[in-house]
């Protein structure tokens, strides 16, 4: 690890001046950042600590959840109002990691954290142009199985690795940013990059741009909502497939439904072509399989990973079968 300095923020204002030093970082419960750190992959002169920033989990006047980028992903899982309204959002968090690092990770540093394809972080022998732009991607014809089936380039096919961030996307969250002299919110489905021709960028955040919050609108469909993940191992293993959704059912058919997808893409990856042939439909096990279909259309497999799409297809139509059962 290489040396750094070290100060922590005492509210937004000062965070976005001690981050305006050059090569500093913002520094949340440092689940990723200080492995990412261990291994050389960044290399942050400074390290701006946020912890101490809002960790409010708060209704808001509309309906809706307004939630501290500094709340501890255990904290958020556990929340009375996430369990009751949001239960798709708890069940992420908590198929998530362990429950050390829930305790430790905060929500905005979920948002930002960075790919855990092998090649990513083998600095010694590995080809990664997310690491080191223009050097080439060892994954494309290398042991790709956990990497993407949607959304990839010839430069870059890894997968963003949280459980949290495809609730979010599923919900129709919204993200609030700072930076000096200026605020905006931004939809959280927009934050994340796919990789094209530049996958050492990661999200569409400017320099020094700090998330302050994330929030939830009102959604009465998420009160019948899941999140189900397929990986190798039950704890401790990330997605390699996810599927976040909700449903519900007026007069035998779908009148409404959000669906977001892991393991599969760059980024959290939001189903609207499933969306689009759900509404409408009778539920039942032909629409869901129908509505998969025209989702994965568009899958590129790799040598290895090819699997995912029947992988995706049948967690699809279990998932929107559970909540059937439900959606009335």
């Amino acid at each position: 690890m290489s040396p750094f300095d070290y100060a922590r923020a005492e509210n937004v204002a000062d965070a976005l001046r001690l981050r305006s030093a050059p090569a500093a970082a913002y520094l949340g419960g440092g689940t990723n950042l200080v492995d990412l750190m261990r291994e050389t992959v960044e290399r942050p002169r400074s390290l701006v600590d946020v912890t101490g920033l809002s960790a409010a989990i708060e209704e808001t006047p509309a309906g809706g959840m307004v939630i501290g980028a500094a709340a501890k992903n255990t904290a958020l899982a556990e929340h009375h109002t996430v369990r009751a309204r949001y239960p798709m959002l708890s069940r992420a968090i908590l198929a998530g990691a362990s429950a050390q690092i829930r305790n430790m990770a905060t929500v905005g540093g979920n948002l930002l954290q960075r790919t855990r394809c092998a090649y990513f972080y083998d600095t010694d022998g590995s080809r990664c142009n997310k690491r080191s732009p223009g050097s080439g991607c060892d994954a494309i014809g290398g042991f790709n199985r956990g990497h993407a089936i949607l959304g990839a380039s010839s430069q870059c096919v890894a997968t963003q690795p949280s459980d949290m961030c495809v609730a979010f996307a599923a919900l129709d969250a919204v993200v609030h940013l700072e930076r000096a002299g200026s605020k905006r919110t931004l939809p959280f489905v927009e934050l994340h990059r796919l990789p094209g021709d530049h996958p050492e960028i990661d999200t569409v955040l400017e320099p020094g741009e700090l998330i302050t919050a994330v929030e939830l609108p009102a959604l009465p469909i998420a009160s019948n909502s899941t999140y189900r993940k397929v990986r190798d191992r039950a704890s401790y293993a990330f997605a390699l497939v996810s599927v976040a959704a909700a449903l519900k059912v007026t007069d035998g058919r779908i009148s409404d439904v959000r669906i977001a997808l892991g393991g599969v893409a760059h980024r959290p990856w939001r189903a609207l072509k499933a969306e689009m042939v759900l509404r409408g439909k009778p539920p039942g096990d032909q629409s869901f399989r129908d509505a998969a279909i025209a989702e994965l259309a568009d899958a590129r497999p790799l040598s290895d990973n090819g699997f995912k799409i029947p992988l995706a297809t049948r967690t699809l139509v279990a998932v929107l079968g559970e909540l059937a059962g439900g959606a009335a």
